[in-house]
């Protein structure tokens, strides 16, 4: 294994990981920084959108056009965009909607809880485990796209890395507050939400066993328009929406702004 797969391997452990950062903040703090977190969730949107549309589509219709001519090109390119997006919502319809781990929750959820009925308990477990489950099936290809990304060009690899990361982390306290909250044990609820995060690293590892061998130039185009697709539409239907639940619209919109201007400065100075 080369040092560049390590790499690409390395960056996807670490955004799947700080899953514990959300379960630690939620076991720990003893207030939600609402404020933070909508801005950090504003700009990974930013950061994901900016360069999905002017990084990896934009560069998988060039190298498709030059392969195939401009019209099959970018018939590919938008084809394997819009096969990212139906990939990841399928992952959604699959999911029941009362399973899906949208609501978001706050550290105070654990801070001013009182014991639940029994009947609420095994219910928050469920829903705890559920979130769990429902996360590390996202993570997976996610992981996929880190990997992907950071074998291809590791410039761009870093800032989805850590944009995925931040999008981790109310995940992790997603998971962490309803499992404390029916069991009351810390370590029980850090272990299951950090868990939920290694589905990052596993999408990685399984794209390097299966996908590696056949990445010729165009297949990697095609994947590269299939990971802008998977970053769009989880940066509308997770990141935004999440941050806009924190009750904090303005510094979402201020955070996508922010890592939009913050990627087009970096990919200009580099």
């Amino acid at each position: 294994m080369d040092s560049a797969v390590l790499y690409a391997l390395g960056l996807t452990l670490f955004a799947g990981l700080s899953t514990g950062i959300g379960s630690g903040i939620a076991l720990v703090a003893k207030r939600t920084n609402t404020s933070l977190l909508a801005l950090s969730l504003g700009l990974s949107a930013g950061v994901m959108i900016y360069i999905s549309f002017m990084e990896l589509l934009s560069f998988s219709l060039e190298a498709l056009k030059s392969a195939y001519g401009d019209f099959r090109g970018e018939l590919f390119g938008v084809l394997a965009f819009f096969g990212g997006i139906l990939l990841i919502m399928l992952l959604d319809f699959v999911i029941p909607e009362d399973e899906n781990p949208h609501e978001v929750h706050a550290v105070e959820d654990i801070a001013g809880s009182q014991a639940p009925s029994p009947d609420r308990q095994g219910s928050l477990h469920r829903v705890g485990l559920m979130s769990a489950i429902v996360i590390a099936i996202h993570n997976f290809p996610e992981g996929m796209v880190t990997f992907l990304t950071a074998l291809n060009d590791t410039t761009l690899a870093i800032p989805i890395a850590v944009a995925i990361a931040i999008h981790n982390i109310p995940e992790g306290i997603s998971v962490a507050v309803p499992i404390f909250y029916a069991s009351g044990n810390r370590k029980k609820a850090f272990w299951v939400s950090f868990s939920s995060g290694l589905a990052e690293p596993v999408g990685a590892f399984v794209a390097y066993l299966i996908l590696s061998p056949f990445l010729t130039p165009s297949l990697l185009a095609i994947l590269n328009a299939g990971i802008a697709g998977i970053m769009v539409y989880i940066s509308l239907d997770e990141l935004l929406p999440t941050a806009e639940a924190y009750g904090k619209h303005h510094l979402a919109i201020l955070g996508l702004v922010i890592g939009m201007a913050v990627m087009a400065l970096t990919l200009l100075i580099l």
